[in-house]
Order: structure tokens, then sequence, then C-alpha cells
């Protein structure tokens, strides 16, 4: 197949747009856990992530354009990384001023937002998102800038109320957030507080109101009927303390990663399930692209998804443990790989909600974007077929309004090649020879102790997710759960 990819070089003296060029290459919540605690208490992967081979400085003729590029000099998202974390010298004070003030109780869900927004992923957000905000949001996926720009934003931002939190707010023009655990978290200062219309909501999302919508049931359905949206300041950075904080890299810490390894190309893979052999194919197929199409240094940012995620999904911390397996046999190689977790919660809004995903690798400074089929899709709640057309997802990307700085890489269908035994990209002349693996299908074999067929994932890999299913299936046969069922 034909792949157009639009490359946006920046000199490295300024921050403008200079070119466009065209280029056609042919790229033919059960959460149970097995571990009674944290996987990791220091990052295994840290050598692995932050100990790349000393790189020779790029020459100014050493791109395709005879530009020098940084991949962090992607410009963020209306000009500016957003940081709304206090700096340490003023914590105190600002942890005083918190007390005084009303206080918002802030969900786990919440948490994760307050984290996605202080930090500066979805730059040039500053808060949660006020009525215009979140009106643009809604009705258009992005927001116009005060110079007249367009920077996407297809998922609202926002943060729920109830009556009772509503009344106890009175007058204020500053609340207090609370975490989950009792701790000031930040405050919401020149807050509006507006009606929280569900239906709309959830409607223009997901484009349906069927029941059974994970992010709906979970946080939306619960939730009070006034949004609060103001700016954002927090006290102190977001931590989890589940032995993963140290893979939870801001915008800002793989930005400056990227310069340290003189980084030409960025190109982010987004995830939420184990990495087979499938998704390493076409990753390595990606970096070779990019080297053949005359890039020096193309880094893999592979990215899994750390918020919410539905009740059937693999938990993160058994990923992480899977995705560490993968580096360590070597499926994928640690001198050009970044892993990190994007600490956003998972919505599975399909078209929708890929733009947000591809907007916030922007702002954490990649310039290449894979998508492939069926982005942040899901089956219908209600109906035995997909929720939405697997191919919407990359045709929203190559259109979407204020996405078109970053590089949209569809990638090519891979499954498993029963004569080759091993993954390969599919081939229609040959069709009858390959074994499509779906995600529910690779949990079904590891929940029921089926092997897959050799080639699908490396054995490290593989064995992290049976002794995963193999905890959940001694849960359910335990003592205690069956008399707690009876």
């Amino acid at each position: 197949m034909s792949l157009t990819i639009r490359l946006h070089h920046v000199n490295s003296t300024v921050t403008q747009t200079h070119a466009t060029t065209t280029i056609k290459k042919k790229i033919n919540y059960s959460t149970t856990r097995f571990h009674s605690k944290p996987i990791y208490y220091s990052n295994p992967l840290a050598p692995l992530v932050f100990s790349s081979k000393k790189m020779q400085s790029l020459s100014s003729t050493s791109t395709p354009s005879s530009l020098t590029v940084k991949s962090s000099l992607i410009e963020a998202d209306g000009g500016s990384l957003v940081d709304l974390v206090v700096p340490e010298n003023q914590r105190a004070v600002k942890l005083t001023e918190a007390e005084a003030m009303p206080k918002v109780k802030l969900t786990k869900i919440d948490l994760e937002w307050v984290h996605v927004i202080s930090e500066g992923w979805a730059s040039p957000l500053k808060g949660f998102m006020r009525e215009d905000e979140y009106l643009q949001s809604l009705h258009f996926n992005c927001v116009r800038m005060k110079d007249g720009s367009l920077v996407n934003m297809s998922l609202p931002v926002v943060l729920a109320i109830d009556d009772a939190v509503k009344e106890g707010i009175g007058g204020s023009s500053s609340v207090a957030l609370v975490g989950p655990d009792g701790d000031l978290v930040g405050t919401l200062s020149s807050i509006e507080i507006y009606r929280h219309n569900k239906e709309e909501r959830i409607a223009r999302t997901w484009g349906t109101t069927a029941p059974g919508l994970p992010y709906v049931e979970e946080v939306i359905t619960p939730a009070g009927n006034w949004l609060i949206g103001g700016d954002l300041e927090v006290i102190n950075p977001i931590k989890y303390n589940d032995g993963l904080d140290n893979y939870r890299l801001s915008p800002l810490q793989l930005r400056k990663e990227f310069d340290r390894r003189q980084a030409d190309a960025v190109f982010a893979f987004q995830l939420r399930n184990p990495v087979h052999n499938g998704h390493a194919l076409l990753m390595n197929d990606t970096r070779k692209k990019l080297l053949d199409m005359g890039y020096k240094n193309p880094i893999l940012l592979l990215h899994p998804l750390g918020g919410f995620t539905k009740a059937d999904d693999v938990p993160l911390d058994v990923r992480m443990e899977q995705h560490t397996k993968v580096l360590e046999d070597g499926v994928l190689d640690p001198e050009t790989t970044i892993v990190s977790i994007f600490p956003s919660p998972m919505h599975y809004a399909g078209p929708t909600e890929v733009q947000w995903h591809a907007k916030a690798r922007i702002n954490a400074g990649a310039n290449f974007y894979i998508v492939g089929r069926d982005p942040a899709g899901m089956g219908h709640p209600t109906e035995r077929r997909d929720l939405y057309d697997p191919d919407h997802g990359k045709k929203v990307l190559s259109m979407a309004p204020g996405l078109e700085k970053l590089n949209i890489l569809p990638f090519r269908v891979a499954a498993y090649d029963t004569v080759a035994k091993k993954m390969a990209f599919f081939d229609p002349s040959r069709a009858k020879d390959f074994l499509f693996i779906s995600g529910t299908k690779m949990r079904t074999y590891a929940r029921t102790g089926k092997n897959p067929p050799d080639g699908f994932m490396c054995q490290g890999g593989w064995d992290v997710l049976v002794r995963y299913y193999e905890s959940l299936q001694a849960a359910d046969d335990s003592p205690q759960k069956q008399t707690v069922s009876a």
C-alpha cells in the first residue's frame, strides 16, 4: 500500500514550521493482581531506557531536508509545554492557602486527569475545562486559541461535582482538590460551574448512548450534575507508589531524553495489551522505513496506557512486567526504545479518542504516530459487532484539525503465518495461510492454559500472562471466595 507522510522540519534555532514536504514511500475494574506487592520498587528497565550508546552529533546534512532536526523541538500545542506543578519552595504556602478553601473530593480517575493536565499532556489546557472550552471540545474536537489557530482537543477534560459540593463552594472563586486518600492535591482558581448534560456528553463522545460503555458506567453515570472548571495548580507531583512511578516520564522528561539520545525522529506506539511479535514486527518495520527515508536515529516510544481500563483488560503492572520480558528477550532493541507509561484514562471512544492519544504524543515530543486497526475501539456493548468502523481511526487522524504537524503512520496488518510459523505481514494472495489472533483470543489462550502458536510471542512474555491468569483462577477457586459467593 502507498503511505503518504507529511514531514514538518523545524530549524534548531527557531520554533516555527519551515516546510511541508510530501513523500510517498512503499510502506507496504476486576483488576485482581497476582502480586501481593508491586512488581517493581525501582525501575528494572532504567539501564535499558536511559543507557543508550553515545551518539555522534547529527550534521546539518544528515536529515532528509538538510536541516538539523530534533524531535523534541516539535512544538507543544499552543507553543509551549504546560507545567502546573508548584515549585518546591512555594509548596508550603500553597498548602496553607488550600486548607482554607472549600474542598472537592477527587476519585481515582479524577486524580489521573489531574496528573495528565499538570504535566502538560493536554497542553495548552491549564486546568479542568470551563464551559467554552468544553463546548468546543465536545462539538468541534478542537479549541481555538487567541491567535485564531486550532489545537486538537477531542475529549472533554472535565471535573464533575454534585449539588452538595456546589452548595458548599458557594461564592468562592477557588477550591482545593482532595485526593482519594484525603491528601490535598492542588487547587482550582477562577472557577466556573456549569451544568453537566450527561446524555449530550456521552452521545457526542461515543456516538451512542447504549448501556455498557466502560468509562460511562465507571465515571459519568455516577458523577454529579455539575462540572467545575478553573486554573489548576498541583502542590506535589502525582505519585502512585505502586512500584511503577519511575516509568511515568512526563512530556518534559521524554523530550529531554529524546534530545539526549540525539533522536531525529520519534515514533510513538500506544497499546493497552501485551506486546506480541506482530506488534514488534510493526515497530521494527517502522524504524527500518524511517532509516530508509534518511533518518539517522529514530527512537521508539513504547507508550502503554496507564490510567483506567476496562475490567477484562490486562492490568498495568502485569503488562509492564510483560514489556520488560520483551526487551530482555531482544524482541525490541533497548538501545532504540524508551518504555514509559501514558497516565491517561481509557475511554474506548474510537476515532474521537485516538485524536487525543495522538495529540498527547505531540506534547511529549513525538513527530510520528503509529495507528492501526480500530484504535481505541471496542465491541459494541449490546450488539455482536465492532462499535466503530475499524478503518475510521486512521482516516480521521489523517484529517483531524490541529494534528497537521504530526506524521501519521498507518501500519500494515500483521497476522500469524502458519507456513513460516511466525508473525508476518498479511498477504491476501494466500489468505488461508494466515491466522488472526485478536487480543480477546490471546487472553483466552492464556486464561485456559493453551499455548499460542510458536512465534506469536516471546516465551518470557507469555509466561507472565499465564501466571496472571492462573492467579485469577486460583483466586476464583479459593475456599474464601467460594464461601463469599455462596
